[in-house]
């Protein structure tokens, strides 16, 4: 009988320390799911020190050192701290964070998945390196102002009920709404920087950028279907396109660590359990296309064909098609009018797949040539007959820097 109270003596430890590598492991994922790391770390530094520039229509706020470090980082914190912070937008001194960190959404993370998340930040090297200050204007510069921001839309952000949907979808909306936070992006956002809850994934312009709507019917118009959706969200490819922008350090921070059956969840919760038909659109020939479109073929042709394809098949680990492209379909042409002009770096996905660097033409094109080669795109291969003015693409243009 000694004995085997001895032996249980010893196990208890190993036990204890298994119990902490699982929860440590199941922080690591839900971190990832969270996308912690994009806004906590710069380009080619630590992870989670801090530094990433976050701009606003206010001021540019930093994203800040979230290692266990005692004075930079959140070495203090305890898990009560650091649950209230995450999900209350409150530091443990009583002071406000602004809501570019997304606890307007985090707000609806569960208890034990923000203790993991603590777990797992708390295992890591404590790096000494201070946060940069942010610098907003006045008034949004006083901190205390956000007290009276909270009142108003701290808990803006609800989940639509789940009854009756399928354990996927249910799944699938904690992932998207909840710890992926997407609806900060692709949501538009009132005059103060707050959600507009009636909009919800319908939409919102990010940096010049338009983050699209992620509603069901506006994701099949564009082409998507659950299998390609999933894909994407695994690859940060698919047969309608690739990744760019704020989408792809999401990739690499975030969804491509995710396994497959959460790809599989968000996609069924973004389209439905019965999600609608994929739209397909087909190309359009050059003698259907209007003026514009049919001047602007040559500019595709002189700058563009030689990676795309003259007939927009694309080149494989080179340049994505635009036959079949989700970009070229959107009403709005700020993506693919910023893309033309400012070019994409090179970029690499998940296994062996990489996409050449691609040029920016916003100094060979001036407006009028700039919309004739829209037109082409959008006619072509987008099934959008709506014409762009040179006035448009000109402000466009002016919203963007060029």
């Amino acid at each position: 009988m000694k004995n085997l109270l001895i032996a249980a003596a010893l196990l208890l430890p190993l036990a204890a320390q298994a119990a902490d590598e699982k929860l440590i492991e199941r922080g690591k994922y839900l971190a990832n799911a969270a996308d912690c790391v994009a806004c906590h770390s710069v380009e080619g530094g630590a992870e989670f020190a801090g530094g990433l520039p976050l701009e606003s229509p206010f001021g540019t706020i930093y994203g800040t050192n979230i290692t266990p470090d005692k004075e930079h980082g959140i070495g203090n914190y305890s898990a009560d701290d650091f649950f209230r912070a995450v999900t209350e937008g409150e530091k443990p001194d009583g002071s406000q964070l602004y809501p570019a960190m997304p606890y307007t959404s985090y707000r609806l993370l569960k208890r034990e998945d923000s203790d993991a998340i603590y777990a797992y930040i708390m295992s890591l090297a404590p790096i000494a390196k201070p946060s940069p200050q942010t610098d907003l204007a006045f008034p949004f510069n006083l901190r205390f102002g956000m007290s009276f921001w909270n009142l108003l839309y701290k808990d803006v952000v609800q989940l639509q009920p789940s009854e009756g949907k399928s354990e996927p979808w249910q799944r699938g909306q904690y992932l998207v709404e909840v710890l992926g936070h997407c609806g900060e992006c692709h949501t538009p956002r009132n005059a103060l920087g707050a959600l507009q809850q009636d909009q919800r994934m319908q939409g919102g312009v990010l940096l010049g950028y338009a983050a699209p709507s992620l509603l069901a019917d506006d994701l099949a118009a564009r082409g998507w279907s659950s299998d390609d959706l999933a894909t994407f969200l695994k690859h940060g490819i698919s047969a309608q396109g690739s990744m760019f922008n704020e989408m792809y350090p999401v990739l690499h921070h975030s969804t491509q660590h995710l396994p497959q059956d959460d790809h599989k969840a968000m996609a069924t919760y973004l389209l439905g359990d019965q999600p609608p038909q994929a739209r397909q659109v087909a190309a359009v020939a050059v003698d259907q296309l209007d003026q514009s479109a049919q001047q602007g073929r040559q500019h595709y042709l002189n700058l563009c064909a030689g990676c795309h394809g003259a007939a927009g098949e694309g080149v494989p680990h080179v340049a994505v098609a635009m036959d079949g492209n989700t970009s070229l379909r959107l009403a709005d042409s700020r993506n693919l009018l910023r893309v033309i002009d400012d070019g994409i770096k090179e970029q690499q996905f998940t296994g062996f797949e990489r996409m050449q660097p691609m040029p920016g033409f916003g100094d060979k094109l001036d407006n009028a040539q700039l919309r004739d080669l829209l037109h082409y795109l959008r006619q072509t291969w987008g099934g959008l007959d709506a014409e762009l003015s040179q006035e448009q693409v000109s402000q466009l243009r002016g919203e963007t820097g060029h």
